[in-house]
């Protein structure tokens, strides 16, 4: 585990000085030294004083690379048709058991009849006019209207202008699901 390197990059993003860094620790600027290059493991007390300092959470400390942020690019994004449906879904980002896909439904697309997974769901309609229903709730939706649910009850979502319709989705998931899991 690298925290050594993780408090001085933060500390020079922050663009303060070893000194600087003393005067707010009550450190000396040789024991700060010795953290960020690692010739020396502080104490939990220590760090949460350090991560105070720097105005982080203590965790970030301890973030796995694979943890820290993720940037995927557009061209980048993973794209999967759903022939069946004729959807086109644009995976745009993820993490641990979070998924952000964009959906396009043409003219009269759905996403079946009945259709539920575990988890739950956030859409944003970006461009549009849709029907969402589930159980006994039943909505005409367009550009800039948003609505969420336990995607585990089945649930229907319809195009139903006369142009293609784009939802953006953020759905709780298994990291495992596929895209025609959840949509």
């Amino acid at each position: 585990m690298d925290i050594g390197s993780k408090i001085r990059a933060v500390r020079k993003k922050k663009q303060m000085t070893i000194a600087q860094m003393c005067e707010a620790t009550g450190l000396s600027k040789g024991f700060i030294s010795n953290i960020e290059n690692n010739h020396t493991s502080p104490s939990i007390s220590t760090l949460q004083t350090i991560a105070g300092v720097l105005d982080v959470p203590l965790a970030y400390f301890f973030l796995e690379k694979k943890q820290h942020m993720r940037v995927i690019r557009k061209e980048e994004r993973n794209q999967t048709i759903l022939k069946e449906e004729n959807l086109l879904v644009e995976h745009i980002n993820f993490t641990r058991g979070l998924r952000m896909v964009q959906v396009e439904l043409p003219p009269g697309g759905s996403n079946g009849e009945g259709h539920a997974h575990e988890g739950e769901e956030i859409h944003l309609i970006l461009k549009g006019t849709v029907l969402a229903e589930q159980g006994e709730d039943s909505f005409t939706l367009q550009a800039g209207d948003s609505f969420s649910w336990n995607a585990s009850v089945p649930h229907f979502v319809k195009n139903i202008g006369d142009t293609p319709a784009i939802i953006l989705m953020t759905v709780t998931t298994d990291t495992h699901k596929q895209a025609e899991d959840i949509f």
